[in-house]
């Protein structure tokens, strides 16, 4: 008997699903929290659920993971050198002040605009070398014609030995400013991803699993090993992709939308007929915009650790995450003792971080650059959480929210505090933590604003759903005004929306909101067994896709009936009929299909590539057409 493992390491929890091979059922999972910056050791706990005797006979291993996302997020990739070539006029911010813009490039047709100044990419390669651990190159045009990109590559190549990411080799999209800044950001990745991916293949051995490893995209797809390597920007965004496709397994419907709710977050997408919705500008991540083939999603800072907080007499839920307070009482000895004891500070100081059920502990992520009031605070603060008055008491004057607040920012600290996860504990809708500690929190909270604490947690539940609904109809109605959708969802007119198509609810407890979420909008809402790891699932069925592109054009329109240019990803190549020209581009795409499902592990006979034309040419043209662009679309079974 053969077997599969999926892993998901989120913003959260880490989780893990086995399924057996013979027939695609669940044997088992299992949850961890997520560790950082580390995720190996989260996905160690996480597997550690699992009998060695089933991990001894996985045969594949799939893996989606929040590493290239929040590297680029924190901006604590590697540094990189960038170089343009040719007509980069863009007068737009680059992410890296290692840049160089050399003469060179090409035309729409892959004609070379001006000769490549080699030279000075040379200078600059040899001035910033030992301040950088890679270099990326983007040529004007080089998705008509590479012969740069690959120049400056190789000359690289051999001067340091250091890797190179060309844009070609990421997009075949236009948009010379995307497309560089999608290279930058890749490069910035490789060491990240190498180390995180040698990690995990160490991991296997030690737990002598024999298995193949693949990565989900950000796409819904997977990629093999080697092109995750080459291409970690892919990798964004994984978690929302395997939620998608996790849904659909789990629930076995393959249209749908998706409601993944998370620690920091809930994201909403969609998928029809087992193909994910696709954003298309490309990925926006860390404000950059990139030419990464992503999924279309709605997200909003309201997840299951958001921070609830109190400050005149109104109740707020995010943006910030939290521990938890019931998981808290279950890590710190003594916590729930403290929480007997809270003080409550004088309610005009009242904000995010100053709240009488905050508390703060020390993180061991590496210092960085301190203020003197930031080493101050930090002084206090220890492994054993501490509140705002036993901070006020050992600094003999209160803390600044500012300095606590960068502290934060800067990993230093970790804040506890009540959110909708202690919310479902004093309703008795989870119980996985402490409950009491729960209570204890909600009780203090409630009495501020002068209510029960079933009466503010019912209420607090009830605007989680709220925010849920609102999200999903956002997502399936844009361009329509959310103020107006705001109010329907709020019932303030004689109108309720219909959902034609099923809402898939993943997360943790999610359970408890299905009876909600139907009061607010009319839809079959379904809560699929496992929902809890439904991302580890769905790393583990993502299909293989390859899209590819090739075009043809003739070389002059003075001359359309032969000598033809085809543009692929591999360059561009002349033929002199139209007919070598389509025969090649066919045998071409079909091949660069067959060629990554094989990469990806997936047979031939489990590949499926089908092939659209479009041709374009002019009212009353007699000649092979003006341009065809032949679309090849492979879609492999794990």
């Amino acid at each position: 008997m053969q077997y599969s493992l999926g892993i998901d390491a989120g913003g959260t929890y880490t989780d893990a699903i086995l399924v057996r091979d013979a027939d695609r059922s669940v044997v088992t999972s299992n949850k961890a929290l997520t560790t950082y910056p580390d995720l190996i050791e989260g996905i160690q706990n996480a597997i550690n659920g699992i009998d060695e005797e089933y991990l001894r006979k996985v045969k594949l291993v799939s893996l989606s993971t929040t590493l290239a996302t929040n590297t680029v997020l924190e901006d604590t990739g590697y540094p990189v050198g960038l170089i343009l070539a040719g007509d980069h006029n863009i007068e737009k911010d680059f992410p890296t002040n290692d840049i160089i813009f050399v003469s060179g490039g090409h035309d729409h047709m892959g004609e070379e605009m001006a000769p490549l100044d080699i030279e000075a990419v040379k200078n600059f390669v040899l001035r910033v070398k030992d301040n950088v651990s890679a270099f990326a190159v983007s040529g004007h045009f080089s998705i008509r014609n590479p012969e740069h990109e690959l120049r400056v590559k190789e000359m690289i190549t051999k001067l340091t030995g250091k890797p190179v990411v060309c844009g070609h080799e990421l997009s075949q999209d236009i948009g010379a400013y995307e497309r560089s800044v999608t290279a930058y950001l890749n490069a910035q990745l490789l060491p990240v991803g190498k180390h995180f991916i040698n990690a995990i293949i160490s991991e296997m051995k030690r737990r002598q699993m024999d298995a193949r490893l693949i990565m989900l995209k950000c796409d819904g797809s997977v990629v093999g090993i080697r092109d995750a390597l080459e291409r970690p920007i892919e990798t964004i965004f994984s978690g929302p992709a395997a939620s998608l496709i996790g849904a659909s397994y789990l629930s076995d419907i393959d249209t749908c939308a998706v409601i993944d709710v998370g620690g920091t977050s809930t994201d909403v997408s969609m998928l029809c007929e087992n193909v994910p919705d696709l954003s298309e500008a490309g990925a926006i991540v860390g404000g950059w915009q990139t030419k990464v083939k992503a999924i279309h999603m709605e997200t909003s800072a309201m997840g299951g650790d958001s921070h609830i907080w109190t400050k005149d007499k109104n109740i707020h839920i995010g943006p910030r995450r939290v521990e938890p307070l019931c998981l808290a009482a279950v890590k710190y000895k003594g916590f729930l003792e403290k929480l007997k004891r809270i003080v409550v500070p004088s309610r005009r100081l009242f904000d995010e971080n100053i709240q009488p059920t905050k508390f703060f502990v020390r993180t061991n992520h590496e210092i960085v650059e301190l203020t003197e009031n930031e080493e101050m605070v930090l002084s206090v603060i220890g492994i054993d959480p501490v509140s705002f008055d036993d901070m006020s008491n050992r600094l003999k004057k209160p803390p600044s929210s500012f300095v606590l607040s960068s502290l934060i920012k800067k990993r230093l600290i970790q804040a506890i505090g009540f959110t909708p996860t202690d919310v479902l504990h004093v309703l008795g809708e989870y119980n996985e933590w402490n409950s009491e500690a729960s209570k204890l929190g909600a009780d203090v909270i409630a009495k501020l604003n002068n209510t029960g604490k079933y009466e503010l947690s019912a209420s607090l539940k009830k605007r989680f759903a709220r925010n849920m609904s609102l999200e999903l109809m956002s997502y399936i109605l844009p361009g329509v005004d959310r103020s107006g959708i705001e109010k329907i969802v709020d019932g303030k007119f004689k109108a309720k929306f219909d959902v034609e198509i099923p809402v898939i609810l993943l997360g943790g407890p999610v359970i408890a909101y299905k009876d909600e979420v139907r009061s607010f909008i009319n839809a079959d809402v379904i809560v699929p067994d496992h929902a809890e790891v439904g991302n580890a699932a769905g790393a583990l069925f993502g299909k293989g896709i390859k899209r590819i592109e090739i075009m043809i054009k003739p070389v002059s329109v003075n001359d359309p009936d032969r000598d033809f240019f085809v543009f692929s990803p591999d360059g561009r190549l002349k033929f002199d009929t139209y007919v070598q020209a389509l025969t090649f581009a066919n045998d071409h795409g079909r091949s660069m299909a067959y060629s990554y499902m094989s990469e990806c592990g997936i047979r031939e006979s489990n590949v499926n590539v089908t092939v659209t034309e479009k041709h374009v040419s002019p009212e009353g043209w007699r000649h092979p057409p003006m341009e065809s662009k032949i679309t090849f679309v492979g879609v492999g079974i794990i």
